[in-house]
């Protein structure tokens, strides 16, 4: 009787010691991620990117990488959909995200936000590559914060500095050239905006809209054909195009700076950019704040990308015999 309680003791002792270093192991394993405060909960994510291309493509990568890092690829599942540059397609994918009843939206480009909040007053929805919240959400009293269950992040660069840093590279242009498409209400707001900075400068400045891709290659000849130099803003239709207004503008001989990189990549000779990866991670903390924290998304205030950087085409700037100042990073053309 006293050996079989002397081995129940030592069974005891020991499944009480495996316990031990079982837990031990669990907090080792939850260490990888910061998901201490999930409870197990799996949340459920709807990504409506408006077109594919490198900028979007990026902001969509930072945002997801982020949040996998903070709560695990376990708990956090996304439903990533691409509108094909259609706003009607952004409205069925984000009603679908709806219906599903999803933790939180990213609308990633202007027409995806828009189609996400009209979509619903109360899942939380963030925006990301958004140039200007106000004209998104059609807010003419905006001041940062939308009072509503939208909030996120802006990819506009400082257009005062970029329209300096045209000025740096063509100190001899005459006549600038803005083109966008029409369609894209933070193109003409950035057309807008940045035309007294360049008038500022000493340019005469002419807008010249695309309404879709159909028209593009015509409108940037005209453009070029009437300018000494072209300013593309951050746009998703030129973004989608840069081949056809590379062709276009090299045969015309009329350099290009743009709004973001993707564009300079595509048909550009310099740009004041940021990074959109960075953009999407920021984008990701804030819906980590909101998943997690309990942040209250009405009051969150619009961020901006933390950095900003001169970036040129070393190719292309040689071919127009354009002079670059220290201080440019070289990117390479595709």
């Amino acid at each position: 009787m006293k050996k079989a309680k002397k081995i129940a003791a030592v069974a005891l002792a020991a499944a009480t010691m495996s316990l031990a270093f079982a837990g031990c192991g669990g907090s080792a394993e939850s260490s990888k991620a910061d998901n201490s405060s999930t409870d197990g909960k799996v949340y459920n994510i709807g990504i409506c990117q408006l077109v594919q291309h490198e900028a979007l493509d990026a902001a969509t990568k930072g945002f997801k990488d982020y949040l996998t890092e903070k709560l695990g690829k376990d708990n956090v599942k996304f439903d990533e959909q691409n509108a094909q540059g259609d706003s009607a397609t952004c409205a069925t994918i984000c009603n679908q995200f709806v219906s599903s009843n999803y933790d939180l939206i990213l609308g990633n480009g202007t027409a995806a936000l828009q189609a996400a909040y009209t979509a619903t007053p109360n899942i939380p929805i963030l925006g990301t590559s958004i140039t200007d919240y106000g004209t998104a959400l059609d807010k003419s009293d905006w001041n940062g914060v939308s009072g509503m269950n939208v909030s996120g992040t802006t990819d506009l660069a400082p257009l005062d500095q970029q329209a300096a840093m045209l000025k740096e590279l063509f100190p001899d242009a005459k006549k600038v050239g803005i083109l966008y498409c029409s369609a894209e209400a933070n193109s003409k707001y950035q057309s807008d905006t940045i035309t007294p900075y360049f008038k500022d400068a000493g340019y005469t400045v002419k807008s010249y809209s695309f309404a879709d891709s159909n028209d593009v290659a015509a409108v940037a000849k005209t453009a070029c054909d009437e300018s000494d130099v072209l300013y593309i803003p951050t746009d998703n239709t030129a973004a989608s195009n840069t081949g056809i207004i590379d062709n276009v503008a090299t045969a015309a001989k009329t350099p290009i700076v743009t709004g973001e990189e993707g564009i300079c990549k595509g048909c550009g000779v310099a740009t004041l950019s940021i990074s959109y990866d960075e953009l999407g991670r920021k984008t990701g903390e804030m819906a980590y704040n909101i998943l997690v924290n309990g942040e209250d998304i009405t009051k969150m205030k619009v961020e901006a990308a933390p950095n900003v950087t001169k970036e040129y085409i070393k190719d292309r700037c040689d071919t127009y015999g354009i002079k670059v100042p220290d201080g440019y990073t070289e990117i390479k053309a595709e």
